[in-house]
């Protein structure tokens, strides 16, 4: 287990993560602290805990809002997926009747060739 230090609002903290997170616990910590900064530049000298609420409230509004954008997105590619494989089925559908029309005409074409006969032979005169 690695452990980092962040700072938020002017205080440190001393916090465990798993290997190789050592970086990223960092950004969050860095983050966290520059959105109470902007907050306090915002509303002044409000209390550190009022300013890490709001912090944690704009967090929390922020995830809802990725949240539901993920479902739509979801529902869309669900829908496109949907799609996709009404048109593969379309077009599959499409190839078998081409397929069948040009069974069919080489069949006419056959029947044709056999009705009509072998093609007359010319002879050419040799003088």
């Amino acid at each position: 287990m690695a452990h980092v230090s962040v700072t938020i609002a002017g205080r440190y903290y001393r916090m465990a993560c798993d290997e190789g997170q050592e970086e990223h616990l960092m950004r969050l910590g860095r983050d966290i602290d520059a959105r109470i900064n902007q907050l306090r530049s915002t509303f002044g000298e409000i209390g550190d805990q009022r300013l890490t609420v709001m912090a944690a409230i704009t967090i929390s509004d922020e995830l809802a809002e990725a949240r539901n954008r993920i479902r739509a997105l979801e529902s869309d590619l669900e829908g496109q997926r949907d799609a996709r494989a009404s048109a593969l089925a379309r077009l599959e559908a499409g190839e078998e009747a081409v397929a069948r029309t040009i069974d069919e005409v080489a069949e006419r074409l056959e029947r044709l060739a056999r009705e009509i006969g072998p093609a007359p032979v010319a002879t050419i005169g040799m003088g």
